[in-house]
């Protein structure tokens, strides 16, 4: 007899979601069900709500949506054996091929036909979620579920702030959305000498002065030029994580950087940008792309936070999934940092 859940659904190409009854998905050879706790709502949940160009191109109702989440497993299918039933885990939202050369390779944050959880497929805005058993993550019965809700956020934060040597090095991070202030305080966590972030919204910054940046620039009205002499930088910045995926901010980095500085670039923009390639070259600097987590990072985020990384001040907002229309209201007036759903509980009526 087919089993029905709860599920926050896409329900036709256009704006808005709905909460739905839809079948629990029957876990197939080398697939795992996971019982969802928490979820948390993600950027790309926001685009997908509001139905933008971005959602237009690439989701597909009707469909589950959502990609950041925490749970136990519910069921193994058939020839999974290293997982047990309770067992609390995640899972990593990219679904790749295992067969090209990034996979090969254990890039598989580059594999060209990655699926994405919530975005390709049905993701974990709802009771269950099935993924292959390759893609499940261990979760230590320590960790917070709220913070482990949005390690795949947490993942994304890490990959950038990782990417170069931190110790003793002034970063600029350019955009204070929510992965922007938690690669902030990775760089912190990480040996950083110096750490400023730069934005025009105001609530984020000051979330970020709870993440313990040296600096929270509010570009609109302050001049980066002068902070940089007041935090003692004299030469440029070192690294650069640029989060906001704005042109304006790119090339503000890269005036700010000091020769030979390196630069993340995980901010993804609506539109092409135009970079002054001249001053790239004869500063001599590096800049690499990032996209999605390398599955290290799931170890490394773990590691940190039972290390003393505390993430409790990017969550602004807790909500029953119920009412997620509230949380996708928070995220969109851009004064919230991260929002969790509870999926423990059904509310009665």
């Amino acid at each position: 007899m087919k089993q029905y859940m709860d599920a926050i659904v896409k329900p036709v190409a256009g704006p808005g979601l709905e909460l739905r009854q839809v079948p629990v998905p029957t876990p197939g050879p080398g697939e795992v069900l996971i019982k969802v706790h928490k979820t948390a709502i993600c950027g790309t949940d926001v685009h997908i709500y509001n139905w933008d160009p971005w959602a237009r191109e690439h989701i597909k109702a009707p469909m589950t949506i959502g990609h950041e989440y925490v749970g136990e497993i519910a069921e193994l299918g058939a020839g999974v054996t290293s997982f047990k039933v309770g067992q609390r885990v995640s899972g990593e939202g990219h679904i790749t091929c295992h067969h090209c050369r990034n996979c090969h390779n254990g890039n598989i944050q580059w594999c060209k036909d990655t699926m994405g959880v919530g975005v390709d497929r049905d993701g974990a805005f709802a009771e269950y979620v099935c993924i292959p058993e390759t893609n499940v993550i261990t979760i230590d019965e320590s960790l917070d579920e709220d913070i482990v809700s949005f390690f795949d956020a947490f993942g994304n934060a890490t990959h950038t702030a990782l990417m170069f040597p931190l110790i003793g090095e002034d970063v600029l991070i350019t955009g204070a959305g929510p992965i922007g202030i938690i690669a902030a305080g990775i760089c912190k966590f990480a040996g950083a000498r110096r750490v400023v972030i730069t934005d025009l919204n105001d609530y984020r910054l000051e979330l970020a002065r709870k993440m313990g940046v040296d600096a929270a620039v509010n570009t609109a009205r302050e001049d980066l030029n002068e902070v940089m002499k007041q935090q003692g930088l004299i030469e440029g910045f070192d690294v650069g994580l640029e989060m906001s995926g704005n042109g304006a901010a790119l090339q503000q980095m890269i005036n700010s950087m000091r020769n030979g500085g390196k630069i993340s670039l995980l901010g993804i923009s609506n539109k092409p940008i135009s970079m002054d390639m001249n001053t790239i070259i004869t500063k001599g600097l590096t800049m690499q792309g990032i996209y999605g987590r390398k599955m290290d990072n799931w170890h490394q985020m773990s590691y940190m936070v039972q290390g003393g990384l505390d993430l409790s001040p990017i969550i602004t907002h807790r909500f029953h999934y119920t009412d997620f229309e509230k949380g996708f209201e928070a995220m969109n007036s851009g004064c919230s940092g991260k929002v969790v759903l509870d999926w423990t509980t059904k509310k009665e009526g």
